[in-house]
């Protein structure tokens, strides 16, 4: 069972290295020149961003649950908690409507026609 956990954890802490959610965010957003993005490009990145923001709202929620140290769960979600969460996220932000990416796109969409 040893083996096992740490096989999961050097898979895991490769994961994390190359799939960051917020640094996908952030170079997306400073790669991109807005100005000439389609509709679709810009609220797809409105979409991201606000399931970004439901993820860190998750993350807050579950820093106050207590968590048992010596439970099988708890390793488990040691190894793949943030997966879940940004799953979990992006279901939220799919199935209800939140409205956020809808207020971002209408802004950024008069912000960058006005240049």
């Amino acid at each position: 069972m040893a083996d096992m956990l740490s096989g999961i954890g050097e898979y895991y802490s490769q994961y994390k290295k190359t799939d960051s959610t917020s640094e996908k965010l952030s170079g997306a957003l400073n790669s991109t020149d807005y100005s000439k993005a389609t509709d679709e490009e810009l609220m797809n990145v409105c979409k991201q961003f606000e399931s970004y923001f439901v993820e860190q709202v998750i993350k807050s929620m579950e820093k106050m649950i207590p968590k048992d140290k010596d439970s099988e769960t708890s390793k488990y979600l040691d190894y793949f908690g943030d997966v879940f969460t940004q799953e979990l996220a992006g279901a939220v932000t799919e199935q209800s409507n939140l409205g956020l990416a809808q207020t971002l796109y209408e802004q950024m969409k008069r912000n960058y026609s006005n240049t």
